[in-house]
């Protein structure tokens, strides 16, 4: 198993913030790595149960994910399963990922602790495509 964990400092305060990462609205603007966009979900971070998100790139591959949101308690934390989903929509291997959000001298600071991934190369593998969503977080959340 591998652990994943990104941090980042926003100007905002953290109830700013959490509402980036846990509105659907806002998730939107936000979600999947640069160069897709997603064409379907119930993205919605802000309740228990369960979420999904459809993302494609210009190619048209499509990319399916999905899970439970396990925990919610603002404006500090959101917890859900991930488990991205095969050509035949069956779900693979389930990992957890937290969003947690600290106040700062300037702002807040969000901490993305992505665990129990299955071994190093799918880490590195979700830590681009985590970067690569946390440049466009940035980029809105202002």
């Amino acid at each position: 198993m591998a652990d994943l964990k990104l941090e980042r400092e926003f100007p905002v305060s953290a109830e700013t913030l959490f509402d980036w990462i846990s509105d659907g609205a806002k998730l939107l603007q936000w979600w999947g790595p640069e160069g897709v966009h997603v064409t379907e979900h119930d993205l919605d971070f802000s309740r228990l149960g369960p979420w999904h998100s459809v993302m494609e790139n210009d190619e048209g591959q499509r990319y399916k994910v999905s899970g439970q949101v396990t925990h919610v308690d603002p404006p500090n934390s959101v917890g859900f399963t991930w488990a991205w989903h095969d050509n035949q929509d069956q779900r693979g291997a389930e990992s957890h990922v937290t969003f947690s959000v600290a106040v700062t001298e300037s702002g807040s600071r969000l901490v993305l602790d992505h665990r129990e991934l299955a071994d190093a190369d799918i880490a590195g593998n979700h830590e681009q495509g985590w970067t690569s969503s946390l440049r466009k977080l940035e980029a809105s959340c202002k």
